[in-house]
């Protein structure tokens, strides 16, 4: 099993002092979680991509590309980017050049994305969303296999025998769809032998389950090997102690706050308390040995292969938080790792092109 960390680039007050971080600080935090995943041994880092409020993560290849600067191993993901909202011919080249400078490290997850305020920002509707989705990645998809494209899509001006430049270091990068609720996003993956990426979040495992066994029968359906379906799982909070009686202390008053916020916004909390938040979320709160049985009891669902973790510390301190990973990472991951299948294919570049040797020095130099 493979892990990586992941933020979305929450801009909002301190779940418990109620401070709010200037943004230079917030970003600041972000790039110091990444560096913190690298050091720890985790597998991958993510950055969301958001067009609205509280979120600060509207430039992914910005900050991804800052971070594959000051790293050297750790796989560079988004989660997700909707191209939904994006001219999937500058996506193409913004990914492009982030695979160069970052020697073939870059993987993405593909969305339609969630929000009004973003959708409104970009001019989509909810009735062409989905459309817009997939003509993106399909786009978006031929662009990075061919050298010169010609399509007549129906949300951007045509193309005749375009160039696009960069050509990939990759050959193609390797694309996961982000799946929450609907069954476009899953379809999309089954139908071009895509993994798939469960947000695993909001609500309790039973619609996730739901959508994963769907991805697989479409898989079968169009004609791929079931060996091969994979599966990336989020969770809903992180937060590992020697004793669950230690890690519940320490994690409530995170959770209360969470809860206030919500709360001040109108919203509904989907589990009001901090034991069933526990108990029916996806949120891996207690001793090590509690941690590795609920990711087991996912797994009975998910089959999946790869999980999140959140990067930030969400409310806990700055030592809990790196405490909580490094335990992470020296009980609870060798377990999984042992016990979980990787994904079926290497934990590196999907391949290169044939300028691969002279883009990678130049990444060195």
């Amino acid at each position: 099993m493979k892990f990586l960390t992941i933020t979305l680039i929450v801009h909002a007050p301190h779940p418990v002092t109620g401070a709010l971080p200037s943004t230079q600080e917030r970003f600041r935090e972000v790039i110091d979680g990444a560096l913190l995943a690298e050091e720890l041994g985790f597998d991958g880092f993510g950055v969301g991509e958001r067009h609205e409020r509280p979120f600060i993560s509207s430039s992914p290849p910005v900050v991804l590309s800052h971070i594959a600067a000051l790293t050297s191993t750790i796989r560079l993901f988004t989660a997700v980017t909707t191209l939904s909202l994006l001219d999937p011919v500058r996506a193409y080249e913004d990914y492009a050049t982030l695979d160069h400078l970052s020697g073939g490290r870059l993987e993405l997850i593909v969305g339609k994305g969630n929000g009004s305020a973003q959708r409104d920002l970009f001019n989509v509707t909810t009735d062409d969303q989905w459309e817009r989705n997939a003509e993106s990645y399909e786009l978006f998809r031929q662009i990075w296999r061919q050298q010169k494209v010609t399509a007549e899509p129906r949300f951007r001006p045509a193309l005749k025998d375009a160039e696009v430049w960069p050509r990939p270091f990759q050959q193609p990068v390797r694309v996961w769809h982000g799946s929450a609720t609907s069954k476009e996003s899953v379809d999309l993956a089954a139908r071009y032998g895509d993994p798939l990426f469960s947000a695993n979040v909001t609500n309790p495992i039973e619609p996730y389950a739901e959508l994963i066994r769907y991805y697989r029968e479409r898989w079968a359906h169009y004609g791929h090997d079931p060996a091969l379906a994979t599966v990336g799982a989020g969770t809903a909070g992180y937060y590992a102690a020697r004793t669950s009686q230690q890690a519940l202390a320490d994690y409530r008053p995170v959770f209360e706050g969470r809860l206030a916020f919500q709360k001040s916004l109108g919203l509904e909390p989907v589990f009001p308390t901090l034991e069933d938040f526990v108990e029916r979320s996806s949120a891996l709160i207690g001793s090590p040995q509690q941690v590795i049985e609920k990711v087991h009891r996912y797994h009975e669902q998910f089959g999946h292969s790869v999980l999140h973790l959140h990067a930030d510390a969400d409310g806990l301190t700055e030592a809990q938080h790196r405490g909580a990973l490094e335990l992470f990472q020296s009980d609870i991951a060798p377990v999984l790792r042992k016990d979980i299948p990787d994904p079926p294919w290497a934990w590196g570049p999907a391949g290169t092109a044939t300028d691969a040797g002279a883009a990678a020095a130049a990444v060195t130099a």
